[in-house]
């Protein structure tokens, strides 16, 4: 089981994004390689129950998303920018689910900890729904953070240190690719 980290446990100069978009795995993956990333910690937000264990959100009843608390130099990458590549990487029109992950546990979602945050989601939202870049509405949810529960240890860096496993090689590769694509000059190491 994880530690619980309250919503303003943000170090100082530093900001913090926490969003949920399908399996975590995927969303950490492309993260690590955001220039101005710090950190990026895998876990459940949103739910009922302390202390979920990833077995008990799989099952869809604690209310918890999947999701990946990121800590981020404002100076280096703005908050706008953490929710572009959000918004590339996922299917933001697909409800409770990411393609063969289903379940509320795999909702879009961002959980915003700051006024100022939220209303950058809600104006993004409203422009990326204006654009017409899905052929169906955006379902994303935005929701105040709450407490972030670090999911179990095996679930950290889990593509970095299984590569070849079928589901990084098959769901979180392709994601990461298309992010490396799209942000090549935002890449860490560009």
């Amino acid at each position: 089981m994880g530690r619980a980290i309250p919503p303003d446990e943000i170090p100082a100069g530093r900001e913090v994004a926490t969003l949920g978009g399908g399996c975590f795995w995927c969303l950490e993956a492309v993260y690590d390689e955001l220039r101005g990333v710090e950190s990026v910690e895998s876990g459940y937000m949103g739910g009922a129950v302390d202390n979920p264990t990833y077995e008990q959100v799989c099952t869809g009843d604690t209310g918890h998303a999947e999701v990946v608390r990121v800590t981020f130099d404002p100076q280096v990458v703005s908050y706008q920018e953490i929710l572009q590549v959000f918004f590339t990487i996922h299917d933001p029109t697909q409800l409770d689910r990411q393609g063969n992950d289903i379940g509320t546990q795999y909702r879009s979602v961002i959980f915003h900890h700051t006024p100022a945050q939220r209303e950058i989601a809600m104006r993004l939202i409203e422009q990326l729904g204006e654009a017409k870049l899905w052929s169906r509405p955006i379902v994303t949810q935005v929701e105040p953070a709450g407490v972030f529960w670090m999911a179990e240890d095996y679930h950290q860096e889990y593509y970095r240190r299984n590569p070849g496993q079928g589901y990084c090689m098959f769901v979180v590769e392709p994601k990461v690719q298309k992010f490396r694509k799209a942000f090549m000059e935002k890449l860490k190491n560009a």
